[in-house]
């Protein structure tokens, strides 16, 4: 692709490239502002690097077709792989401990895999309403991140943080925060500066990943030969992967399999609690399919359509993934018109694609409708992408959304949020996105 033909921001820095205006505390919504000025394709140059980002549906879709386009591991993603190694995130696509993890993976997401899962969600859904219904003010979107990694934890490996009983955070969450901080960071640094002025900041880094790798080592160690039907069990009991093969499957999921799903859940709550109209619809479809039991049984969290649709529409305006690369699999024109070589990549930006006017009446509403089944039907398939495409898609899709349809459920059935403070929202970015600073007084109905 000859990205001198496309659209760039202006005032381009000599050696430094388009860096004025940017911050790298945000660079998803710098993208996103360039995108609504420069259209559905440009570039940015970072360095000596021109990165060409899609923000148009139909260019997104024909990104989407497995025959001609793969996974490409950029930016912040491939600065993961000191973290992930090749786990299913972060590997490449020749590396055959992908689709030998795939394999044995699978079965851990079929329905009958979310029905036995469905007691342990259930059990930390009730630790987070005991700390509400202890009454103060709650940071949402730290509580939402004790409740996804306590549940991957737990229904994944066997292994407890003790997310709501400890007063400090765990030792394994600050060192995958302070990597994570880190890996966004390296990947939108100058080498040079890092080089000169990052070597404490990079000792930490080296230090939160040996303490990620002994913690997850010692997990396996304590579950080698006993079997079970989580993940660990079925990778240990596979003798398709080796040990740090394991400990990069377990890291990865830790990682990605609460990161992405507590923003998706927090999401969604500033949403509510900005529309009472509807938290009053959805609460009058929990109420009505949960009736008086108190416990949800596993199919009363599949009939939850409309809360569902409120997940779907958060998503929506606010990938937590925001973004996925995808390269050339040969020589190749991207929607008739822009030749792309093989090996060529462009990051597709779903924040802009999930806002595309052309597909999206008021692209910037809450509006939870849209996800009507009519409404999917009438769309384009590829307009819609928040868990990836193709055979790299996200393959813990099933789990998150039963998650996050029981937490998101059980708070509406329970509580009145009052927000406090009357602000905008702000969103966070550290390779996934969540509010900032939202905070809520949760009161028992």
């Amino acid at each position: 692709m000859n990205t001198a033909a496309l659209p760039h921001p202006r005032w381009r820095v000599p050696f430094l490239g388009d860096v004025l205006g940017t911050n790298p505390r945000t660079p998803v919504q710098d993208t996103m502002r360039l995108g609504r000025e420069l259209g559905p394709i440009f570039t940015r140059r970072f360095l000596n690097q021109d990165i060409v980002f899609v923000g148009g549906a139909d260019l997104a879709a024909d990104l989407a077709d497995e025959s001609r386009f793969a996974k490409h591991l950029a930016l912040g993603v491939e600065a993961l792989r000191d973290v992930g190694g090749d786990g299913l995130f972060t590997a490449y696509n020749e590396e055959p401990n992908w689709k030998a993890a795939h394999e044995v993976l699978l079965p851990a997401f079929t329905q009958s895999a979310m029905r036995a899962y469905h007691p342990t969600m259930v059990d930390v859904t009730a630790q987070l309403v005991d700390k509400w219904d202890r009454g103060g003010v709650v940071d949402v979107s730290a509580d939402m991140t004790n409740l996804t990694l306590e549940t991957i934890g737990r229904v994944g490996f066997g292994y407890s943080f003790e997310s709501f009983s400890r007063t400090e955070v765990h030792p394994f969450v600050r060192a995958m925060i302070g990597s994570l901080r880190y890996a966004q960071r390296k990947s939108v640094t100058i080498p040079l500066l890092r080089k000169v002025f990052g070597r404490e900041a990079e000792e930490r880094y080296r230090g939160d990943l040996r303490y990620l790798a002994e913690v997850v080592d010692e997990v396996i160690r304590a579950r080698r030969g006993s079997g079970g039907s989580d993940l660990l069990g079925l990778m240990l009991s596979s003798g398709e992967l080796d040990e740090v093969n394991i400990r990069n499957q377990v890291i990865t999921f830790l990682v990605a399999g609460h990161e992405t799903t507590s923003g998706a859940l927090s999401f969604a709550l500033y949403y509510l609690s900005r529309h009472p109209e509807v938290v009053e619809k959805a609460r009058a479809e929990v109420d009505a399919v949960w009736g008086s039991a108190d416990v949800p049984e596993f199919e009363q969290v599949t009939k939850l359509r409309y809360v569902r649709r409120v997940l779907d529409e958060a998503l929506r305006l606010w990938p937590t993934a925001p973004a996925y690369a995808r390269e050339a699999r040969a020589d190749t024109v991207l929607a008739g018109r822009y030749p792309m070589r093989a090996g060529q990549w462009a990051l597709v930006m779903l924040p802009l694609v999930h806002r595309d006017p052309s597909v999206w009446e008021s692209p910037e509403a809450f509006d939870p409708d849209r996800f009507e089944p009519a409404a999917v039907r009438a769309r384009p398939a590829h307009v819609y992408k928040p868990f990836g495409t193709g055979e790299r898609a996200c393959i813990g899709r099933q789990f998150a959304l039963h998650e996050a349809t029981l937490a998101l459920g059980t708070v509406l059935r329970r509580y009145e949020l009052d927000a406090v403070g009357d602000h905008g929202l702000r969103v966070a970015e550290m390779l996934t996105l969540k509010p900032e600073g939202f905070t809520v007084t949760p009161r028992r109905r």
